[in-house]
């Protein structure tokens, strides 16, 4: 089964979510490759908790990949090939996989080592004994869309000469989608004229993330904590989020989306002022 941030229990566990660590984490992030034959799912794994580590490479402890998809299948990994390769004819991959990493203990466990448990542990974890095929850990939940026409893809433009005015944002259940009233709009005509348009991204993607920040903030204080909310089931939100995990970044609110928007976006905003400077010195 997939373990979600409020699972418990009555042993210390190691999950992004869990206090019963002082400091250890241990999250994944999973590539996806397919042929005319197998699904390849490779897990690059985040784990900081030295005795956790100990456990695998004595051969204490294994990682085990749960897919979870129409049906739901675990597949045991050796700790130095994170891999697995699935013959298509065993799993039908929905529109929506979700994938966890779990550590299993292989033999019975004492916590009595373990120097990284929160103090509310130290008097007793002595006495803390998990036996063979217990649950040591599991990572954040990695969501597969297969069913996105392009996971990648944030923007999708479309030509609409009927428009009022000369551009138009809608925040699409996938995409932001910028309706232009004519080409000329889009700079198709002009050297550098992808970047020439960065400006109306950036408006974009302004206009998603604070959407964004309406729809998951809480109510006191207009913050997103990205690690501690569930993975959103709007497949545009979805996407930023995904990105905004992927750069690094923890919170979301109306004062840093600016900041954000910099570091998802691969410097939007430089890009647009080098076509810029090209095109002036060009003229000149």
């Amino acid at each position: 089964m997939i373990y979600k941030k409020d699972a418990n229990f009555p042993y210390p566990i190691l999950s992004s979510n869990s206090f019963a660590y002082e400091e250890s984490d241990f999250t994944i992030k999973i590539s996806f490759e397919e042929d005319s034959e197998i699904y390849r799912f490779k897990v690059e794994e985040q784990l900081s908790s030295p005795f956790i580590k100990s456990l695998l490479l004595r051969g204490m402890a294994q990682y085990v990949l749960v897919i979870q998809s129409k049906d739901t299948k675990f597949f045991t990994l050796e700790t130095n090939h994170l891999q697995v390769e699935i013959a298509k004819n065993r799993m039908s991959l929905s529109s929506r996989t979700s994938i966890q990493l779990h550590i299993v203990a292989k033999s019975a466990v004492n916590f009595g080592e373990n120097q990284e448990l929160n103090s509310f542990y130290n008097n007793f974890k002595s006495s803390i004994d998990v036996p063979k095929f217990s649950m040591l850990g599991f990572s954040n939940i990695v969501i597969f869309e297969g069913g996105m026409k392009n996971p990648l893809d944030i923007f999708e433009k479309r030509l609409d000469p009927s428009l009022k005015s000369a551009i138009k944002f809608e925040l699409g259940s996938e995409c932001i989608i910028l309706h232009f009233r004519d080409e000329e709009t889009q700079f198709h005509s002009m050297s550098k004229g992808s970047a020439f348009i960065n400006p109306y991204l950036y408006t974009g993607l302004r206009m998603a993330l604070e959407r964004f920040v309406q729809s998951y903030a809480d109510e006191d204080d207009d913050l997103v904590e990205l690690l501690q909310i569930p993975q959103p089931e709007d497949l545009l939100d979805f996407k930023l989020y995904n990105l905004m995990v992927s750069k690094g970044i923890e919170s979301l609110d109306n004062e840093n989306i600016d900041e954000v928007i910099g570091r998802i976006s691969h410097q939007i905003v430089e890009k647009y002022v080098k076509a810029i400077k090209e095109l002036t010195i060009h003229e000149d």
